[in-house]
């Protein structure tokens, strides 16, 4: 099983900002994950993504057909639906993206205190992680890579989404889809399996009854969901 921090998280490499934030665009980072996973010596492999994670699986879906066997996503819509669907529900509750795509302001509100805006909690992290993730906050190039993927969503990746669904372009592997039934995605939305119907060949999924934070708060019934479809080498 490969754990990777998405380009310009964490530890991994930090992408040169560019003025259209093409170089955090999901399909760059896509090419940068499908690399790092040759290089590791892996040419075909499943994936499943959280989050911002979820849309870098995505991407990695429709551009490396022959790379990614299976894809499972969790609380994930892709960013132009999102977008094509908001309203001020949305907007109220999702602010952060539009917070976060503003230019140069975000960095100066967060970096006067990462610990205050992220709100890390060393015991339910544990301390080896919360030390992590405090060296992480505390890196200027880290908290601009966070905000520039936000920034890319809002353009070029939900340009990109639009283009494939003009070109016909879907998701042909096996895809899961999972959602937290205590988060908001049903509310704002209703059946996600519905939505991704419209962009999958082969889909299947439905609720787990959890918080957003599915794979801490329901390990078990993630484990049983996604068995096999962690970024690792296919059998």
């Amino acid at each position: 099983m490969v754990c990777a921090d998405l380009p310009g998280y964490g530890r991994s490499g930090k992408p040169t900002p560019t003025p259209d934030h093409w170089a955090h665009s999901k399909t760059a980072g896509a090419r940068r994950l499908v690399t790092a996973m040759h290089e590791l010596g892996h040419d075909r492999f499943a994936v499943v993504g959280h989050d911002r994670g979820s849309y870098y699986a995505l991407r990695m879906a429709l551009d490396h057909l022959d790379c990614v066997t299976r894809v499972a996503l969790l609380d994930c819509l892709p960013i132009s639906e999102h977008l094509d669907r908001a309203d001020a529900r949305f907007a109220t509750a999702w602010w952060h993206w539009f917070f976060f795509a503003q230019p140069h302001l975000p960095e100066r509100v967060i970096t006067a205190d990462p610990g205050a805006w992220y709100r890390g909690d060393p015991d339910s992290m544990g301390v080896e992680n919360y030390d992590e993730w405090r060296a992480a906050i505390n890196d200027p190039e880290v908290v601009r890579g966070m905000l520039e993927d936000y920034r890319a969503g809002l353009t070029v990746d939900a340009d990109h989404e639009r283009a494939d669904r003009a070109a016909g372009r879907r998701v042909r592997q096996p895809l899961l889809v999972l959602w937290s039934l205590q988060d908001d995605l049903e509310e704002l939305y209703g059946d996600p399996l519905a939505i991704w119907q419209d962009w999958a060949d082969n889909v299947t999924g439905h609720g787990i009854d959890s918080g957003h934070h599915v794979a801490e708060q329901a390990p078990d019934a993630l484990a049983r969901e996604v068995g096999g479809f962690l970024v690792t080498a296919s059998q």
